[in-house]
């Protein structure tokens, strides 16, 4: 049987086309690898050597803004200082963390885009972990003091 190997992109429609491609390419990161000469839409990568795209932003969002269209969209670090990184951006650019959490097996901030989109970036901890779990955790610690938080709060859980 055929069998999917990842996920290769996925595409958003947005309200304000302009405000969506200044917050995924200035505050996360992502880089332009093309954009559509007739319409207000361009291709996004975190890894343009490696995927020319796994973004597609597009204006033309019809949907009321309660609807909920995305369950959440995630994206990984590459560091706990990544992460942290992130953590001190989004203080700086008034992005409001929602939840800074530990699924025992990440450090994870979930947060929302400019169009209300749920988004988590997270830095995956080498450990096989039940899920679901979620518990809060500080960021504001070194790195291995946040390493020990996240096993001291594995040890207490009762799942390992």
């Amino acid at each position: 049987m055929p069998q999917v190997t990842s996920l290769g992109h996925i595409g958003l429609y947005c309200y304000n086309y302009p405000k969506m491609l200044d917050f995924y390419t200035r505050v996360l990161g992502f880089t332009v690898t093309d954009r559509m000469p007739d319409r207000e839409a361009c291709f996004l990568s975190a890894r343009p050597a490696e995927e020319h795209h796994e973004i597609l932003l597009t204006a033309g969002r019809t949907a009321a803004e309660d609807v909920r269209l995305v369950q959440q969209i995630s994206m990984h670090v590459a560091s706990l200082e990544d992460l942290k990184a992130f953590h001190k951006l989004f203080q700086e650019e008034g992005v409001k963390e929602e939840r800074i959490i530990t699924h025992g097996n990440t450090a994870s901030i979930y947060f929302r885009d400019p169009e209300n989109n749920y988004l988590e970036v997270y830095y995956s901890i080498p450990v096989d972990f039940p899920q679901p779990f979620g518990q809060p955790i500080d960021l504001d610690q070194e790195d291995g003091a946040i390493l020990q938080q996240i096993a001291d709060i594995r040890a207490a859980s009762g799942k390992v």
